[in-house]
């Protein structure tokens, strides 16, 4: 009986999915360990494309796979490889797709050295807070300064490389050292003072902060606050040249300009000339270019005018050959043109031979035209009369009276009208009769239809 219930009780038990299970540990796993450090050796690292970064750590007991995701891998203060003994500050869960236990990794220091970067990033978050790395705060550097200062070891080999990239560039400038100790105890109280010494002392127009490379230890100094607190108040623009390009300190953070070596902080102070003594080279060039040019210019000119020069002696006899040229010229133009005008002449007394007056031959001109005139106004008459006999012989065949004289008459009612038909009188009607000699009345007795009025007119009276 006991055996039954615990079976029956095990069936009625919740049945979890894989991904609820996975889900249910990673849960636990998250509330029951807060973020911690944890100590080993990188292995099997890999780097994909997106960015993120993979690895195990792993001691001499076990190892661990760890998630570095890319927001987080940025931010790393060196580059991590395998072998390298790290602490990561990471959070433990589980990778629900696979179940698998691993470390999201926040943050890495090298082994034996997290105090300092504990300090370091403290140090650079309360910085950050209070606006110290806004880019709205950093000042431009002057584009040619009067005088650069220099803050760093007399013993440094770091102020070997900036005189000498300040000679190879700029060998003009002058250069103001403040010397301070980069390194030890006490370094960066008198970093600080250094800095705050050469802005009351208004010598120069930028300052730079400069060290060679070494370990995070070596480096230390230039990552103390009040070393940070003198740059910020600094009045004079500060460039920072700390270390190599991938050391990164809270000076180079606060600092106007950041420069990846101190070679490289001579280079920016001292640009604006570098690129004026580039443009001031170039210009140079251009106008010994633009003189090289005119000159050619010229003395290609001044060839050319030699060689139309002459002398006296040749240029009066050319003139000599011209003047007589043109003599002869002229006189065969007065040549030409009197035989232009006899020519004229001559045409204009023969048209006026042949327009002089001839009174014998106008007189058998005018008499030959009076009997043309005489005959054409007999032709036209005899025309004009033949004309109008034709012209009366065919009124005379259209005249109304001769038709009446032939025997016909003009019939008209009484108002004036002609008679056209019989439709136009009524019986007892009073009609007037017009014949080619004299007039008559007549009364209608009686109509007749067209047949009968022809038959009537063929019976003889």
């Amino acid at each position: 009986m006991p055996s039954e219930r615990n079976q029956d009780s095990e069936s009625r038990a919740e049945v979890l999915s894989v991904s609820a299970l996975n889900r249910l540990a990673r849960e636990t796993i998250e509330k029951r360990f807060p973020l911690l450090w944890v100590a080993g050796e990188v292995s099997n690292l890999r780097r994909p494309a997106s960015g993120h970064l993979y690895f195990s750590l792993k001691d001499e007991g076990g190892q661990v796979d760890c998630a570095m995701f890319r927001n987080r891998a940025q931010l790393a203060p060196f580059r991590i490889e395998d072998g390298m003994r790290v602490e990561a500050r990471a959070l433990p869960t589980v990778y629900e797709a696979r179940g698998a236990f691993q470390l999201n990794v926040e943050a890495l220091r090298p082994t034996g050295i997290g105090a300092l970067y504990e300090a370091f990033a403290r140090l650079r978050a309360r910085l950050e807070r209070e606006g110290l790395f806004a880019a709205a705060r950093k000042r431009a550097l002057p584009r040619f300064p009067r005088r650069v200062g220099i803050v760093t070891s007399l013993q440094a080999a770091a102020l070997a490389d900036v005189l000498a990239a300040f000679a190879r560039r700029s060998p003009h400038l002058p250069i103001l050292v403040f010397p301070t100790p980069v390194q030890g105890a006490g370094a960066a109280d008198a970093i600080a003072a250094a800095v705050e010494a050469a802005a009351h002392s208004q010598a120069c127009d930028v300052l730079l902060v400069v060290r060679g490379g070494g370990s995070l230890e070596d480096l230390w100094a230039f990552n103390e606050e009040e070393v940070a607190r003198a740059l910020a108040a600094s009045p004079i623009p500060v460039v920072a040249g700390i270390g190599h390009e991938s050391d990164t300190t809270i000076a180079d953070l606060v600092a106007d300009r950041r420069a990846a070596t101190p070679t490289a902080a001579a280079e920016l102070a001292s640009a604006g000339y570098f690129e004026a003594g580039r443009q001031i080279e170039k210009l140079a060039d251009d106008l010994s270019r633009i003189m090289r040019s005119g000159l050619e210019a010229r003395m290609q000119r001044i060839d050319l005018l030699a060689r139309s020069i002459v002398r006296p002696g040749e240029r009066l006899a050319r003139l000599r050959s011209v003047t007589e040229h043109l003599a002869t010229r002229r006189a065969a133009a007065w040549q030409r043109r009197l035989s232009a005008e006899e020519s004229a002449l001559h045409g204009l007394a023969t048209r006026l031979a042949a327009r002089r007056p001839d009174p014998g031959r106008a007189k058998l001109h005018l008499a030959h035209l009076h009997t043309r005139l005489r005959s054409a106004m007999r032709r036209v008459t005899d025309t004009r009369r033949a004309a109008i006999a034709a012209m009366a012989g065919h009124l005379a065949h259209i005249d109304p009276e001769a038709a009446l004289r032939r025997g016909y008459s003009i019939v008209r009612k009484c108002d004036g009208r002609i008679v056209r038909a019989r439709s136009d009188v009524t019986e007892a009607e009073l009609l007037h009769l017009t014949f080619g000699e004299g007039h008559a009345e007549a009364r209608v007795v009686a109509e007749r239809p067209p047949s009968e009025d022809v038959a009537s007119a063929a019976k003889p009276d």
